[in-house]
């Protein structure tokens, strides 16, 4: 039995299992039924492991081991380990949550805040910085900077930006929202960028900005994540970002934008081309 190497890779990363494991089960599915010694010779796994390794398959659900001499295996339908699978993982989430739950109103957490507060006076200000790559890891960290500002959210960014900000943030800012914060998104508002626009006209006093190509957040005045690349030019993965806790430049910032924004036309008012 020929398989390629990519497809045993992608069952691998997708089941968690090791290579002898892909291999047996992929030669067991072939089959049907089988026995050890058969899928050992179809598989390419030595004989001396497929015992172990069926084993470890039948633990984990993949196979059924059929009573008789000689033992022979009964491949279980994708379809069910896919049922399987997925409600354990759901389960193993729900024990998760419950975990972090506890933790939460444990000492042990306490003790990590008071950790982290007593050190975070030691550090000096130029020091609140990084820098991410790759959208997920940037995006994961503009949630957390947004989700803790007490007075206001600044967003500029581009039109594709203006839809990925309205499906990561939406709900988070209608939270701020209802606290009273203050939330205003400038961007290009276009057929591409338009129904994130009206979106987060929910949310955010959303204004068209057409000359200004830029990606950036200001949150309380004092943080500040600015996108380094053109959204248009690089891939997702190789995106890059900056962070850093800057009053002096994320005020400068946005006084420069303060100074413009009543002239800058709502999002609604603009004729979309």
């Amino acid at each position: 039995m020929i398989v390629k190497e990519d497809f045993l890779n992608k069952l691998r990363q997708t089941f968690n299992l090791n290579i002898y494991e892909v291999k047996i089960w992929t030669a067991l599915l072939s089959r049907g039924v089988s026995t050890a010694g058969e899928l050992s010779d179809i598989s390419d796994v030595p004989r001396s492991r497929s015992y172990d390794v069926l084993e470890s398959l039948e633990k984990k659900g993949f196979i059924i081991m059929k009573l008789g001499k000689p033992i022979q295996y009964l491949a279980v339908t994708p379809e069910d380990i896919m049922k399987r699978i997925k409600k354990k993982v759901q389960e193993d989430s729900v024990e998760q949550l419950v975990m972090l739950e506890k933790i939460k109103n444990d000492e042990v957490f306490s003790e990590l805040n008071l950790l982290y507060t007593q050190g975070i006076n030691f550090i000096e200000p130029t020091e609140l910085s990084g820098a991410f790559r790759g959208r997920t890891n940037l995006y994961g960290h503009i949630e957390n900077v947004v989700a803790n500002a007490k007075e206001s959210v600044t967003i500029v960014t581009t039109a594709d930006g203006l839809n990925r900000k309205s499906d990561l943030l939406k709900g988070l800012l209608r939270r701020l929202k209802d606290k009273g914060v203050k939330v205003r998104v400038a961007a290009p508002v276009n057929k591409v960028s338009l129904k994130g626009a009206k979106t987060l006209s929910e949310v955010a006093d959303v204004r068209h900005v057409e000359k200004l190509n830029a990606r950036y957040i200001i949150v309380d005045g004092k943080q500040l994540v600015f996108m380094v690349m053109n959204d248009k030019s690089v891939h997702e993965n190789y995106d890059v970002g900056i962070w850093a806790k800057t009053p002096f430049f994320a005020q400068a910032l946005e006084g420069m934008l303060d100074n413009s924004w009543d002239s800058l036309p709502k999002w609604n008012k603009v004729k979309v081309k």
